[in-house]
């Protein structure tokens, strides 16, 4: 069929995917125009080019948007051909500048594919080393298991030359070796020549001319076909075993999925009450799974569910409970005024019962905010858990929706009543102060505690006690070193860092005297968290700097280590500055009687508030998990579907989301061609008469000088590439199907194959047997093959006729 376009300058203009298929009827379709299909080839033509025109515009513009063409015909294999613009190097008309570079780029999207057959055009009346085809196919298939070298325009070359040194593979070799055609002249075209006296006028050159006439055979297009055909077949049974493999691993990892859609019938009536109850039962195992956590499908990236709620408990609760009581001055303040005025105009000679107390109650009603602030947190996390636990449902919206909804107002439910319950917990503590608890160190205890800490005052010769150690990025500017990692480790007294967890390198140590934390912005590249250490007196805390700036990866370590300098006595900066200038001085000039009270109380006061701390923080997570999460799992399986049938109407509850059904049917398909492909795969014979990938050739060629394309090879060429003769006949340069020299050429099973197709084409195969070549005759030797100068000790081997197909 004679239906690309043809013409001088470049016709091509945009890529043309034709796919070939094999078919009763003999008709082509464009994508473009679905529906349409065109009998007459010349109309096919005539679509071709208003397409082109439609996108480029009618003057030489190109465009690497595709063109689809499907042709059906009983003479074709099902193949897929992509003829590709020739390579130019000047823009004409409407081309723009970089004409060469985008025409290069489409080839490249083209040819790098592993798919891909590449079929090298080049005419033989140029210079063979300036292909530019031959150039990009070396790039992208070094080896050059993919590329066939094609030589046209063999008999417009200049009388006395010829193209045989190049057709046999020993000018520029490939391992594929080339094939030389002779197409129509435009003068052929333009008189409508038939393609089939085209072809018999290409064999009669080749078998009449006498440079080419002993491999006639391995010339024309029959022979290109052929060679194609051939290589077709290889490839399939190739890349069968690869295909079949990945096909399994497909079916594999889509059994699972397709498992729950295999039964899905959706006229059964049953059905949605079915998936109800599934889906809500399953909703509810993942919500318990998620709090109590489970085996499966445990989240190794961070903290989620159940850890993330014990994390508030055990870490967050307590660490907001310390921070709470942490000015010491504000507090014996407080205590000087609470005794004074108890007194009241008296002098008191005892330390007041009624100062103790009132302090005791004011330091417990600060412990609700935190207590509220935990339940908040927990109700957070819960939420969220829902949301997770919910996501299943996603395949049905409305009841998801519902779900959430009626599972998220049970929870904000519980919250009331949790608050209500911590706020009492706190009110019973502030009922009665208990001073005969047994942890409780009593009045005689807080005096003698008194005077064992003022000898403590000495600097402590004994064990340090290590709170925390740990790797922070500690932040200095560029001129002082940069940021970077070392090991801290925190003890009662200092703040030390060493190179390395080993210790041996101590870098610094800090004492915690007068040091205060204080918050700091992310900085604009940093995505870490950064918090200060700095000296009330305003001293330089390391070497002249007045704050060092330490960064840790997470919020949680973060406030973590914040935790551990808490313990360590050093807190958090806190906007006291004013209220300290404007003490009444009598706060720093106690009398020592009065002191020894303030000192009493506060070790009193000390004591049983970490009595209280240590209650609340043990019953907090028992009323929360009894009043809140406990019932929430109870709800979940008793009462949630009851809420859920009451809600609405079950069909509208049920309906299925666009996507969920789309999906459905995508995945069943895909399940169902995937198990057909594998079943067809089972049934193809792979004992194909094939031929081996040709051995590699000696391709060290450049294409920057160009060798003179004579009748003969430079002298300095290596003679052409054979492995060494050892049993047998020795083969001739590698060719991609040898046919035996003088035979009668089979007349191609498919007539009429345009050659034109192929050009600057490349090949993506899928699935058809070739035909088998009939069997042909044994055949007297060939010519004897040339030996090129340079190689005086080597013997002229006589090469028999090439072993056919099927020996």
């Amino acid at each position: 069929r004679d239906f690309l376009p043809r013409g001088s300058g470049i016709v091509t203009r945009r890529p043309l995917i034709l796919q070939l298929v094999n078919n009763k009827a003999e008709y082509a379709e464009f994508l473009h125009c679905k529906g349409r299909k065109f009998v007459d080839f010349d109309e096919v033509r005539q679509e071709i080019e208003a397409e082109t025109d439609r996108i480029t515009g009618s003057n030489k513009g190109i465009s690497p948007i595709p063109i689809n063409l499907r042709v059906y015909s009983p003479h074709v294999l099902n193949l897929t051909l992509i003829d590709l613009p020739g390579m130019t190097k000047v823009a004409v008309g409407d081309q723009p500048v970089d004409i060469e570079h985008q025409i290069r780029d489409m080839i490249l999207q083209f040819i790098t594919r592993e798919s891909c057959l590449i079929l090298a055009v080049t005419p033989a009346n140029t210079d063979l080393a300036n292909s530019d085809a031959l150039k990009v196919a070396k790039e992208v298939d070094p080896q050059g298991v993919r590329t066939i070298g094609v030589i046209t325009k063999l008999d417009l070359m200049d009388e006395g030359t010829d193209a045989r040194d190049i057709l046999e593979n020993k000018l520029l070799p490939l391992r594929r070796g080339y094939i030389g055609v002779v197409n129509r002249s435009q003068k052929d075209i333009d008189g409508k020549k038939d393609i089939r006296v085209a072809m018999a006028a290409e064999r009669k050159f080749f078998l009449s001319h006498p440079s080419y006439r002993h491999m006639a055979e391995k010339m024309g297009t029959p022979h290109l076909q052929k060679a194609l055909n051939q290589q077709l077949t290889n490839h399939i049974r190739d890349t069968l075993p690869g295909l079949r493999s990945k096909l399994q691993s497909q079916l594999l990892s889509l059994e699972k999925e397709v498992e729950e859609y295999k039964n899905f019938r959706p006229d059964d009536p049953t059905r949605k009450t079915k998936a109800l109850l599934q889906m809500v039962q399953q909703f509810g195992v993942d919500f318990e799974k998620c709090i109590e956590g489970s085996g499966d499908q445990v989240d190794t990236a961070e903290l989620s569910g159940g850890a993330r709620i014990n994390r508030i408990f055990h870490e967050r609760f307590p660490f907001e409970l310390v921070k709470i009581v942490f000015d010491e001055k504000e507090l014996r303040r407080e205590i000087s005024h609470a005794i004074k005025n108890v007194h009241g105009v008296r002098t008191g000679l005892f330390t007041p019962d009624l100062a103790f107390e009132t302090i005791v109650k004011k330091q417990i009603r600060k412990l609700k905010e935190p207590s509220l602030k935990c339940v908040d947190m927990v109700v957070s996390e819960v939420t969220t858990l829902v949301r997770k636990s919910a996501n299943k449902l996603g395949s049905y919206p409305r009841l998801r929706e519902e779900t959430e909804r009626i599972v998220t107002t049970y929870v904000r439910e519980r919250e009331g009543k949790t608050k209500d319950q911590v706020l009492l917990l706190i009110d019973i503590e502030l009922s009665y102060i208990n001073t005969n608890h047994e942890d409780f160190i009593g009045f005689a205890n807080a005096q003698q505690r008194n005077i064992v800490n003022k000898k403590r005052a000495i600097p402590n010769q004994g064990e340090v006690l290590v709170i925390r150690k740990g790797w922070l990025t500690l932040n200095i500017s560029i001129m002082k070193g940069g940021s970077k990692e070392y090991w801290f480790v925190l003890s009662a007294e200092s703040v030390s860092w060493y190179k390395d967890e080993e210790e041996k390198e101590k870098k610094y140590m800090l004492p915690l005297d007068n040091l205060k934390l204080r918050d700091v912005e992310k900085g604009f590249m940093s995505n870490k968290h950064i918090f200060a250490i700095f000296n009330t007196e305003q001293r330089n805390v390391y070497k002249d700097l007045r704050q060092i700036e330490l960064a840790c990866d997470t919020q949680e370590d973060m406030d973590s280590w914040k935790a551990s300098f808490l313990r360590a006595g050093v807190y958090p900066e806190k906007d006291q500055v004013e209220t300290e200038d404007a003490a009444p001085a009598d706060t720093f000039s106690m009398d020592p009687q009065l002191e020894r009270q303030v000192e009493t109380i506060r070790n009193l006061v000390d004591s049983y508030i970490s009595i209280v701390n240590k209650t609340i923080r043990d019953l907090m997570p028992k009323t929360i998990m009894h009043l809140m999460i406990n019932s929430a799992k109870d709800f979940i399986h008793s009462e949630l579907l009851a809420y859920l049938y009451s809600s609405g109407d079950q069909n509208s509850l049920m309906e299925e989301s666009a996507d969920q059904a789309q999906r459905r049917d995508e995945m069943l398909r895909m399940y169902h061609a995937i198990k057909e492909a594998l079943s067809i795969i089972g049934d193809i014979s792979t004992s194909t008469v094939s031929t081996p990938v040709p051995p590699p050739v000696n391709d060290s060629w450049v294409p920057e000088s160009s060798p003179t394309p004579q009748r003969r090879p430079p002298t300095s060429a290596p003679p052409p590439s054979r492995p060494p003769a050892v049993r047998g006949p020795t083969p001739g340069p590698p060719t991609l199907n040898p046919i035996p020299a003088y035979v009668a050429p089979p007349i191609p099973s498919r007539p009429g194959q345009p050659m034109n197709a192929f050009g600057n084409s490349s090949l993506d195969p899928f699935s058809a047997p070739p035909q088998i070549p009939s069997r042909p005759a044994r055949i007297p030797p060939g010519i004897p093959s040339r030996r090129p100068p340079g190689a005086p000790n080597r013997p002229t081997i006589i090469r028999p006729a090439e072993p056919s197909l099927l020996d």
